[in-house]
């Protein structure tokens, strides 16, 4: 919407700043109150949880000996699917972790195996040192919340939908992974939101099309 002349929109210029403006401020309260949710499950059920996850999205992958998988490290009560990444290691895969290389800027994919060599990166999430930077097949990122269209609210950063814009390649499959409880009617997609292809959690695999 942005992108088009107001005036064929029907929408002035201080309407639409004004809409985008409360769908910011919506997305701010209900992180807060998603995350402070997820905190609320205890770690017994979130590994639980996290475990469920992980048998629903390995059937998603396929055979990955011939596949480079990005995952995350999880922070602040996130599925943990670590398991999954030796496992994948373990099966010819290669696994990847994102890492903030410049701020406001795209991500980048670096190798990882276990016991790589690791550090603090921004928000003090752990990321390897010098790992191989790997362009992926598959992309797997934690949602904060999700909608029936697949698209995702994460943590407000942008670092992902700016990564995901930036991506050359089209036939790259994106995978958001969450708990059931994150499910939201809509998160009033704006311009610059980009859907995964799936989401996935301890209940379900949510399918846009």
């Amino acid at each position: 919407m942005h992108e088009l002349d107001p005036s064929y929109t029907g929408l002035a210029p201080d309407a639409d700043l004004q809409q985008r403006s409360d769908v910011m401020r919506w997305r701010k309260a209900e992180r807060e109150r998603l995350r402070a949710a997820r905190s609320a499950l205890g770690s017994q059920l979130r590994h639980l949880y996290g475990d469920r996850i992980a048998a629903k999205l390995d059937p998603l992958l396929g055979d990955v000996s011939s596949k480079s998988i990005s995952f995350y490290w999880p922070i602040n009560g996130e599925p943990d699917l670590r398991e999954l990444m030796k496992s994948i290691v373990s099966r010819g895969g290669i696994c990847a972790l994102p890492v903030v290389v410049q701020s406001q800027s795209p991500l980048v994919f670096r190798a990882w195996e276990p016991g790589v060599k690791m550090r603090r990166g921004a928000w003090n999430i752990p990321e390897p040192i010098g790992g191989k930077e790997v362009n992926p097949d598959i992309i797997i990122a934690p949602v904060v919340g999700y909608d029936p269209g697949c698209f995702r609210l994460g943590y407000g950063g942008g670092y992902f939908d700016r990564t995901l814009a930036n991506l050359v390649r089209e036939d790259i499959f994106t995978i958001g992974v969450g708990f059931s409880q994150a499910s939201l009617i809509t998160i009033y997609p704006q311009a610059h939101d980009i859907p995964m292809d799936r989401i996935v959690t301890e209940k379900s695999v949510v399918d846009p099309h």
